[in-house]
């Protein structure tokens, strides 16, 4: 395989940056289309929410660019940005299916199985 890697290591590291620059661009696109109704009545709760799924996001692209170049730290960091992934995978689709968007329930509940 190119660079030497094994195909679980290619595997986790492409997920990662493919989930990881999903998150920030689903965000980014969210906050520029006025999508975020909470930012007027809830502007703490869903600042920290943001927050935390954007550290998620860049946490998940750097382990990638571990696993990808083979770097010693890689795994750490990619085990770590896999626990809040997996949190944020299990927490965000409650708010979804409070909303009836079950096309976001399933999204979220894919991106789990891997």
């Amino acid at each position: 395989m190119a660079f030497g890697l094994s195909k679980i290591r290619m595997f986790a590291g492409v997920y990662s940056l493919f989930v990881g620059l999903s998150m920030i661009l689903m965000w980014m696109a969210l906050y520029i289309g006025g999508s975020i109704s909470e930012v007027g009545n809830e502007p703490m709760r869903i600042g920290m929410h943001i927050a935390a799924e954007i550290l998620t996001g860049i946490l998940l692209i750097t382990g990638a660019y571990g696993l990808l170049g083979n770097k010693k730290w890689a795994f750490n960091v990619y085990l770590i940005s896999l626990g809040m992934l997996i949190y944020t995978l299990i927490a965000s689709p409650g708010y979804y299916a409070d909303k009836g968007d079950i096309i976001f329930v399933g999204m979220f509940t894919i991106l789990l199985i891997p």
